[in-house]
């Protein structure tokens, strides 16, 4: 999965060429460093590749999520609405923009369920993040059907889905905003980083002011006589970022042609396994194969085919029991933990009682995810390939 497999020569270039200029910020300075921006050639660079008319690089990918949520006016009062299997991040930036996370069941995509969706839809709704885990898509034409229908924007999480398709358009670009990140163990890596893209001129506007604390970057002004249309905070990429993800980008065909092909190795040995099946994807073609995901018939199955897995040195992951990535996990939503004396955002004013999020509440993304295997696909992997057929003609035994 991780672009940091690859790092090499380029990267080092790029940033050395950064260093013998002296600036790393990403604006101003223009003689000093030669007419050179790092950070805006990779955003040039990225909006290409996805075939978004906007770019806008970022410090993380959960900064690009808040400032998605931030460009289009998400707020306290408003519902958001995502999927229960999904990094933290998602549901947590949710909390922060003051709006109230709302989660969905998952399907056979591992992603979000258009028809689930459809039900958690109320007047209070003002975006939908459908989130495309685990390198694949999630079934993004009906999910915008759905949001099309009722009005709402869709801002795509592609955090784990970089260089991902969906009959020949790239995850991303099918919502109002596609959010991605570039830390150290995503697809192509800049240590910390991500990306915001869009077609909306006018929501990428509020985007890169809003990512700047509110400057307009406007070109005839010095920095310090810009204006502002409203506050915002800092989530800027520095310009060494900028240098690797330039590297990085020029890299991703390579990276997902060797994860592509290892999958393929891993999923044909799979397929001999009495029971298996494996997680659907709209468009196999599109898949970037960070991971191999598939499902044994039983909860109990796939614990012991786990278990056999486990001795013979190739384990997998249970996402079920995994506390950074699912629902019934999270305990720091369910039982309301936060730094805030005040309660803040599960206490409301005057000490009310603000949100609730029982553990059981997804009981058909239950039903599914405790029948799911993952195992993660690297670019350099025969030796694990090799150990890890081993591993499941022996596991296969057992079931």
């Amino acid at each position: 999965m991780p672009g940091f497999e690859l790092l090499g020569e380029e990267e080092k270039q790029q940033i050395l060429d950064v260093l013998s200029r002296g600036v790393l910020f990403r604006y101003e300075f223009d003689r000093e460093r030669g007419g050179v921006y790092k950070t805006a050639e990779f955003e040039d660079a990225f909006a290409q590749r996805t075939g978004a008319k906007y770019a806008l690089a970022v410090s993380s990918g959960t900064a690009a999520l808040k400032v998605a949520l931030a460009a289009l006016g998400i707020g306290p009062g408003d519902e958001v609405i995502t999927q229960g299997f999904t990094f933290v991040a998602t549901w947590e930036t949710i909390l922060d923009s003051g709006a109230t996370p709302v989660f969905v069941e998952i399907d056979d995509t591992l992603c979000m369920d258009p028809e689930d969706l459809k039900k958690k839809i109320t007047p209070r709704t003002k975006a939908i993040i459908p989130v495309h885990m685990l390198g694949g898509m999630a079934d993004i034409s009906p999910i915008m059907t759905v949001a099309g229908e009722a009005g709402i924007p869709v801002i795509e999480d592609t955090a784990q889905a970089c260089g991902g398709t969906l009959n020949g358009k790239a995850l991303g670009t099918f919502g109002t905003f596609g959010t991605f990140s570039f830390d150290s163990v995503k697809t192509i890596t800049t240590g910390e980083g991500g990306m915001v893209i869009t077609d909306d001129e006018a929501f990428y506007f509020n985007a890169s002011e809003y990512h700047d604390h509110g400057h307009d970057h406007d070109p005839t002004v010095g920095r310090g006589l810009e204006k502002r249309r409203f506050f915002g905070m800092n989530y800027r990429m520095m310009e060494l970022q900028g240098a690797m993800g330039l590297a990085q980008l020029n890299k991703l065909d390579e990276i997902l042609t060797r994860q592509r092909a290892n999958k393929a190795a891993l999923r044909q040995a799979l397929e001999t396994v009495p029971g298996v099946a494996f997680r659907r994807l709209p468009d196999p073609s599109g898949d970037t194969a960070t991971f191999l995901s598939f499902f044994l018939p039983s909860e109990e199955q796939a614990g012991t085919f786990n278990t056999a897995m486990a001795e013979h040195n190739a384990g997998c992951i249970y996402f079920f029991e995994n506390s950074w990535h699912y629902y019934r996990k999270w305990e720091h939503l369910i039982e309301k933990k936060t730094v805030t004396q005040s309660g803040w955002p599960f206490i409301g004013a005057h000490g009310s009682e603000r949100l609730e999020y029982p553990q059981d509440a997804l009981p058909n993304s239950d039903a599914i995810m405790c029948r799911t295997l993952v195992i993660p696909i690297s670019n350099f992997m025969d030796e694990e390939i090799a150990k890890i057929k081993k591993a499941v003609k022996k596991a296969a035994k057992v079931l």
